[in-house]
C-alpha cells in the first residue's frame, strides 16, 4: 500500500465502470466525502448507493466487487426491507488490499423513485449527498439536503439526569468485578458501557454547546479530540489503563471524576443541576467495597 494509492481519485473509475454496467442506473455518493465542511483525509472512505434495476444479483455473485480492487476483506448485511418504504435493500463494506474502503449500499429503482417522491428526504441523505451517475434523471426533483440531519439536540432535564443517573449505575459493578479480578466483565462495564455509551454522550454534548447544536458529531467519538478542550482529552487519555487492578481502580475513580466535571459543565450551560449527593454516595459505596477483605484465591 502505497500513499499514492490511496490518495488517487476513485470517482471517474467507479463511473466509467457503472456507464457500461445497464444494470446499474444510478450512484449517489454520501456522508463524509459528501459534506462540503466535513474533514477527510487519504484513509476517508466512500459511502456509495447504487441504484439497481435488481439488487438480488448483485448480492448472489459478489463477483463485481473485484472491478475495483483486490479485496481484503468484505462485511455483508442480509437483505432487508427499507424501514419506511419496505422495499429489499442491502449494504456490504469492502476494505481493498490498496487502502481503498468503500461502504457500499444497494438500493432498486422503485426505492429511489419513492424517496424522490416524499416530503422529505430520509436522514441518509438528508445530511449530504452528491449524484455521481444518474442515467435515467431518477433525481432530477429530489430535494437537496439540508446538511442538518445528524446536528445534536440538547437533552432535555429528565434525559440528562437519566444518563448521569445510568453513567453512576454501573460503577457498582465495576468495583465488584474489580475486587473479585474478574478482568473482562470489569473492563465492559467500564470501557463500553460507562464510557463509550454514557461518557461519550456527555463529552458530545459539551461539544456541541461550543458550536451552538450545529455540527453532528462523528460516529463512535470521531472528531472529538479536535472538538474538545486540551485539558479533557488529556484527563480522558488518563482513565486508559492496562489490566493491572490498581490501575483499573484508578480509572474507575478518574473516569467518576471527568464525567462529573464535564456533566456539571453541561448542567451549567443548560441550567440543569449535577446531582452531586448521588455521585457522593455512589462514590463511598465503592470506597467501601475497595476496602473489603480480599477473596480467598
Amino acid at each position: 500500500m502505497t500513499s499514492e494509492s490511496l490518495t488517487d481519485d476513485f470517482i471517474p473509475t467507479l463511473t466509467q465502470w457503472a456507464t457500461t454496467r445497464p444494470s446499474i442506473r444510478a450512484i449517489l455518493l454520501t456522508s463524509t466525502r459528501a459534506i462540503p465542511t466535513a474533514y477527510t483525509d487519504l484513509l476517508s472512505d466512500y459511502d456509495l448507493i447504487l441504484i439497481v434495476q435488481d439488487i438480488h444479483p448483485f448480492v448472489s455473485d459478489p463477483s463485481w466487487l473485484n472491478g475495483f480492487g483486490e479485496v481484503l476483506v468484505a462485511y455483508w448485511d442480509p437483505i432487508y426491507p427499507n424501514p419506511i418504504f419496505g422495499d429489499d435493500e442491502c449494504g456490504n463494506v469492502v476494505q481493498y488490499v490498496d487502502g481503498l474502503k468503500i461502504d457500499f449500499t444497494l438500493w432498486p429503482v422503485a426505492l429511489l423513485q419513492q424517496i424522490v417522491a416524499a416530503p422529505a428526504l430520509p436522514a441518509e441523505l438528508d445530511a449530504g449527498y452528491r449524484v455521481l451517475l444518474d442515467k435515467d434523471h431518477l433525481t432530477s426533483s429530489m430535494h437537496p439536503p439540508t446538511f442538518a440531519a445528524y446536528a445534536p439536540k440538547p437533552p432535555t432535564a429528565t434525559i440528562y439526569q437519566t444518563l448521569i443517573n445510568d453513567f453512576l449505575s454501573g460503577a457498582p459493578y465495576v468495583a465488584k468485578c474489580l475486587w473479585r479480578d474478574e478482568l473482562l466483565p470489569a473492563k465492559w462495564c467500564l470501557e463500553a458501557d460507562m464510557k463509550h455509551v454514557y461518557l461519550r454522550q456527555m463529552l458530545e454534548w459539551r461539544v456541541a454547546i461550543d458550536s451552538n447544536w450545529l455540527v453532528p458529531v462523528g460516529a463512535l467519538g470521531k472528531g472529538l479530540k479536535k472538538r474538545l478542550p486540551p485539558e479533557i482529552w488529556a484527563a480522558l487519555e488518563q482513565t486508559y489503563v492496562g489490566a493491572e487492578r490498581a490501575e483499573n481502580w484508578q480509572a474507575l475513580a478518574s473516569t467518576m471524576a471527568l464525567f462529573r466535571q464535564v456533566a456539571i459543565e453541561v448542567g451549567a450551560q443548560l441550567g440543569y443541576e449535577y446531582p452531586e449527593d448521588l455521585h457522593q454516595r455512589v462514590g463511598a459505596y465503592i470506597n467501601q467495597i475497595k476496602q473489603l477483605r480480599q477473596p480467598e484465591a
